[in-house]
């Protein structure tokens, strides 16, 4: 794309090089002006002159610029318009606050390099941008702005797709045909040609069987610990919009803080201990700000639609959540810097994967009738949940065995 701001009419003048063809800047009135305004057609020097000689004239080039670049943006390149949308309303914002200011340092919100990338078409990374740039992006952050600009995520499952998965015999990931015209019709109207586009796919290899992998029976709780291990997954999945892949270790670390059984090492033997817990966790200081008690109650909503699904659904969530592990493994060998507790949170993410595979490979074995039933239950302590929201009273204690009486919900709001 052609910028109005570097395209010199020099090509227009009959001698360039001699001072007395050539016109003095209309903004600065020091320099030879090297620059036309395609708006308004005042000459110009420089970046800076053309900025400050028309806040009208530059205002509609940044938008007509930018809405024309996203309009080249394919579909699938989402990461690039996320950074276009938020950059430039940083620009527009800033440049409203001058605006109102009468700023006369002359610093603008992007500088000239970060503008030439984003009307390129460049992608534009945190890194890319000047000190400046970045405390500008961190405020905007912490208060909430982005936030705006972000298009909420629809969790796969949800998706009507979402009812009709199905895995091989030994719970690993079936081999689909795609139909060529169907799927080139799809990508031209703009549709997901696949099922595969929405649904975290399943085992690439055949699940062993679970007496495999231990000698003993596996313990009756599992239940109990699954209804965790899905809370904490659907939890860090609508926390991250969707995109754990965008920060693997701080997305395992949320699964650990949240999950009693992952990253506690816990063991709950009832549902409601276990949802309590979870909850608890919600409604802490450090994810109240996700929605406190009524977001929990989405989440609890979350882990009912999910047993409802089925077996073959269990095992694409629990499979994603192992290579949601797996890449927080992997970014911590490649990570250089130090960091605290290193060794102790790869034990821990060790551990997690681990324990995941094995739920994985357990649930492969069980009727979906199991699920039914464990659905209704974990709906019937939503209800509870619910009632003692709606009366602001406090969250009664999950008793253990030995009597600690320790309350793990002190109030819901």
């Amino acid at each position: 794309m052609a910028d109005p701001v570097l395209t010199s009419d020099r090509s227009s003048d009959p001698a360039p090089l001699d001072p007395a063809s050539r016109t003095i800047c209309h903004v600065c009135q020091k320099q030879f002006s090297q620059y036309t305004c395609p708006r308004c057609n005042s000459r110009y020097c420089s970046l800076q002159c053309y900025k400050s000689h028309s806040v009208r004239c530059t205002e509609s080039f940044m938008r007509e610029n930018v809405v024309e670049e996203l309009q080249h943006v394919q579909p699938h390149d989402k990461t690039k318009r996320k950074m276009l949308d938020i950059l430039k309303r940083l620009h527009s914002e800033e440049e409203e606050e001058e605006e109102d200011s009468m700023d006369e340092d002359g610093v603008d919100s992007l500088s000239e390099e970060t503008i030439r990338n984003i009307l390129s078409g460049d992608q534009i990374s945190f890194d890319d941008l000047s000190a400046e740039e970045r405390k500008r992006f961190q405020r905007a952050l912490a208060s909430g702005e982005l936030s705006k600009m972000i298009e909420p995520w629809d969790p796969w499952w949800f998706k009507p797709s979402a009812r009709k998965i199905r895995l091989g015999q030994e719970g690993n990931q079936l081999v689909q045909p795609i139909n060529e015209e169907s799927s080139s019709q799809s990508l031209e109207d703009g549709e997901e040609s696949s099922s595969s586009n929405e649904i975290p796919p399943g085992p690439e290899a055949p699940l062993p069987p679970i007496r495999k992998l231990s000698s003993t029976e596996p313990s009756p709780l599992l239940p109990v610990h699954l209804v965790d291990i899905i809370y904490s997954y659907c939890f860090t999945l609508r926390l991250y919009n969707g995109d754990w892949r965008s920060d693997p270790i701080g997305s395992s670390m949320v699964v650990l803080s949240i999950s009693l059984v992952l990253g506690h090492g816990g063991q709950p033997e009832t549902v409601l201990e276990a949802l309590s817990h979870c909850l608890e966790q919600t409604c802490s200081p450090a994810y109240k700000h996700a929605g406190g008690l009524r977001f929990g109650i989405a989440l609890v909503d979350d882990t009912v639609s999910i047993l409802s699904l089925g077996t073959d659904a269990l095992i694409c969530l629990l499979c994603d959540l192992q290579r949601l592990l797996q890449g927080a493994e992997k970014e911590m060998r490649l990570e250089k810097g130090r960091m605290p507790r290193r060794a102790e949170i790869k034990s821990q993410l060790k551990l997690a994967r681990r324990k995941v595979y094995f739920m994985m490979c357990w649930a492969h074995e069980q009727p979906d009738e199991v699920w039914s039933s464990l659905a209704a239950l974990v709906r019937a302590e939503k209800d509870i949940a619910v009632a003692h929201g709606e009366s602001k009273r406090y969250a009664k204690s999950a008793e253990k065995p030995e009597g600690t009486g320790k309350v793990l919900i002190e109030e819901i709001q």
